[in-house]
């Protein structure tokens, strides 16, 4: 069975099993938006997964995961509660093709998402950064891990 076919037939197993890695994970602003609005960003995120397996494209996985950095950075979220939105769901694929698909087609399933999913998070990651640099924010301030050091101070 083609990747996205079979994603697309394991959504709502995806989708639940990814939610619940997001409630273990207690990320704070995850919490608190809840259990729907975080259920909508997943389904997000997944339709994009699912867009560029179809259409063999990662610039709509890129060009959401750049909107996912604008909108959580500016509402306040650590980078890594985003990152691990994106882990949650890369995780919950993964078990269900290593479940339900058979080993010959492992290796194209998990390339796949990996690739799709890793050039999101690059994506979210970069665009983050880039943020933060030009808002001066404190937990990306560099200078306290050269304490000592000549020219730190």
């Amino acid at each position: 069975m083609e990747t996205a076919a079979f994603l697309a037939q394991e959504r709502d197993a995806i989708l639940d099993e990814a939610e619940a890695a997001l409630v273990r994970s207690h990320a704070e602003h995850y919490e608190a938006a809840g259990q729907a609005e975080v259920r909508r960003r997943l389904e997000a995120l997944l339709d994009r997964l699912l867009d560029a397996l179809r259409g063999r494209d990662l610039g709509p996985m890129i060009g959401y995961a750049q909107e996912v950095a604008e909108e959580r950075f500016e509402a306040g979220y650590n980078l890594s509660e985003v990152q691990t939105a994106f882990n949650a769901l890369e995780e919950a694929t993964w078990q269900r093709v290593l479940g339900d698909l058979e080993p010959s087609q492992y290796a194209e399933a998990l390339g796949l998402v990996s690739t799709i999913l890793g050039a999101g998070k690059d994506a979210l990651g970069r665009r983050y950064v880039s943020l933060a640099a030009h808002t001066h924010a404190p937990s990306l301030d560099l200078r306290a891990l050269f304490a000592g050091t000549e020219g730190s101070e």
